[in-house]
C-alpha cells in the first residue's frame, strides 16, 4: 500500500461551549441571595499548521475526522466553565485547503503557517450576567455555541527546488538515487514510480547550501488533459523554482530526444503557461548506452552538432553527473534570490462583521443573518419568559427592526433568525 498521499479529506468538529448556570446565593442570614450563575467555558479550536514533521496526507486517509474538546459549564457562586483545548493538525508543508465546493480558503505554502480551520463555540452567560435595574432576578442563562463543523479538502503541492520532469522510463528515479539519499522503485519498464520522492542534493561547495529534488511521475501526452493521472503529477511542479526536463538519449519506444523535450513543454504549458517562465535545465540521460563519440565532454558540454541538450549524463556510470549537479546548484542559487522573501511575513486579522443583513427566504419572508443575531437566539432558552423579553430586547438593539423595515417588510410576514422564525410586527 503506498505511503504517500496528495489528496485527502478532513473533517473538523471545533468544540462546543459549556452552558452558563442559573444560580443564586444562598447563605446564613440571607433570605434573597442575588443570581451568581457562572459562565460556561468557550469550545476549543481547530487549527491546522504547516510542519516538516509530516511528508504526505496518509493521516487523513483512513483517519480523517479531528475534533476540538468542548468547554465546561458554569457553576454556582460565578464559577466559570473551563475552556476547551485546541486542537492543532499538523499538515505538510505546501497543503492547499479548499472547501467541498472547490474555493481555496488556505494556503500553507510555508512551515509555521497557520488557519483557523473551525473556530469553537462561546460558552453561555451565567444568569449574573443578566442582572439590571429592570431584571433583579434573572432566572435564565444562555446554552453554549455550537462549535464549528465542515468537511475539507486538502491537496499537497511538493515544496521543491528543483522538479525532474520526463516522459515514463527516462531515467528520473535512477538519477534522483544517484545525487541523494533517496531510493525509489527502478525498474526497466513505464510507470514505475507512482509517488513522487524527495531528495536533499549536498551542496558541492561549503559556501553553498543543499537543494530539494522532487522525482515527479513520468508524465505522458495528454497529461495536461488529465491522461495517465497526469493533473495528480503535474501539480507538483507548480512550486518548484527550477525544471529538470529529463529526455532519454536511448529510448526503448524510438521517441527521438528532440520529440520527448516539445512533447514535455507542452503538456507544462497546457497545464500552467507561467511554467514555462521557470529556469529549466534541459539534460539527455542514458549516456553510456549510446556510442563513445557521443559521450560527454569532461566539463559536461554536448559532443555533437544540431540540437542538443544543455547537459548529458549517465546516472548508472556517473558521467557528467558533477557538472550538472553544479549547475543545478547555481541556477536554484540564482532562483531563490529572485523570489526572496522577507523575514517575518506579516499576518493581517480582519475582524468579523457585527452588523446584520437581511436577504428574502424563498417562502416570500425574509431571513436575518449576522453572527451576533444569530448568536443572541441559538444560545437562548426561548421557550422561558424572561429569556424571550431578553432576546427580542437584544435583536431590537443590534437594529433588527430597522433593517427589516429597509426591506421592506410588512406586519405579518415571516422572519427567520437561526433557527427561529416569528411574524413581523413593526415596532409602534
Amino acid at each position: 500500500m503506498s505511503g504517500f498521499v496528495d489528496e485527502a479529506q478532513l473533517h473538523v468538529k471545533a468544540g462546543d461551549g459549556g452552558a452558563g448556570a442559573v444560580s443564586f446565593r444562598r447563605e446564613a442570614h440571607v433570605s434573597k441571595g442575588g443570581p451568581d450563575g457562572g459562565d460556561g467555558g468557550s469550545g476549543g479550536d481547530v487549527w491546522l499548521v504547516a510542519t516538516t514533521d509530516v511528508a504526505s496526507l496518509l493521516a487523513f486517509r483512513d483517519h480523517p475526522h479531528r475534533r476540538a474538546s468542548d468547554g465546561t459549564h458554569g457553576g454556582g457562586k460565578k464559577r466559570h466553565g473551563r475552556a476547551g483545548a485546541d486542537t492543532t493538525v499538523g499538515v505538510p508543508e505546501g497543503t492547499v485547503v479548499r472547501t467541498l465546493t472547490g474555493d481555496t480558503v488556505a494556503d500553507l505554502a510555508t512551515v509555521g503557517g497557520r488557519w483557523l480551520a473551525a473556530r469553537g463555540g462561546r460558552g453561555g452567560r451565567g444568569n449574573a450576567r443578566f442582572l439590571s435595574n429592570r431584571r433583579r432576578a434573572p432566572s435564565f442563562a444562555e446554552q453554549g455555541e455550537i462549535g464549528e463543523e465542515r468537511w475539507l479538502d486538502l491537496e499537497l503541492k511538493l515544496m521543491a527546488d528543483v522538479a525532474l520532469v520526463g516522459l515514463p522510463n527516462a531515467g528520473k528515479s535512477t538519477l534522483i538515487s544517484r545525487i541523494s539519499a533517496a531510493r525509489p522503485r527502478i525498474a526497466a519498464y513505464p510507470f514505475t514510480t507512482l509517488e513522487p520522492h524527495l531528495g536533499v542534493v549536498r551542496a558541492p561547495s561549503s559556501d553553498q547550501t543543499d537543494i530539494v529534488v522532487a522525482d515527479i511521475p513520468g508524465l505522458v501526452a495528454g497529461a495536461s488533459a488529465g491522461k495517465g493521472l497526469g493533473h495528480r503529477f503535474l501539480r507538483h511542479v507548480e512550486r518548484a523554482r527550477v525544471l529538470v526536463v529529463l529526455v532519454d538519449l536511448a529510448p526503448m519506444d524510438g521517441t527521438p530526444a528532440e520529440e520527448q523535450e516539445r512533447i514535455l513543454l507542452h503538456e507544462l504549458g497546457r497545464y500552467r503557461p507561467e511554467l514555462l517562465d521557470r529556469p529549466r535545465l534541459v539534460v539527455g540521460s542514458k549516456v553510456d548506452l549510446l556510442g563513445p563519440d557521443l559521450a560527454p565532454s569532461p566539463a559536461g558540454e554536448p559532443a555533437r552538432p544540431g540540437w542538443e541538450p544543455e547537459a548529458r549524463i549517465s546516472a548508472v556510470t556517473g558521467a557528467g553527473v558533477g557538472p550538472f549537479v553544479a549547475r543545478l546548484h547555481t541556477l536554484v542559487t540564482q532562483a531563490r534570490a529572485a523570489q526572496a522573501r522577507p523575514l517575518q511575513s506579516v499576518v493581517v486579522h480582519r475582524p468579523e462583521p457585527d452588523g446584520v443583513d437581511v436577504e428574502r427566504s424563498d417562502d416570500g419572508g425574509y431571513v436575518v443573518r449576522g453572527r451576533p443575531a444569530e448568536r443572541a437566539v441559538a444560545v437562548s432558552d426561548l421557550t422561558d419568559a424572561q429569556a424571550l423579553d431578553y432576546v427580542q430586547h437584544r435583536l431590537h438593539r443590534l437594529g433588527v427592526d430597522r433593517a427589516l423595515a429597509r426591506a421592506g417588510a410588512r406586519e405579518g410576514d415571516v422572519v427567520h433568525v437561526g433557527g427561529f422564525t416569528f411574524t413581523y410586527e413593526p415596532d409602534r
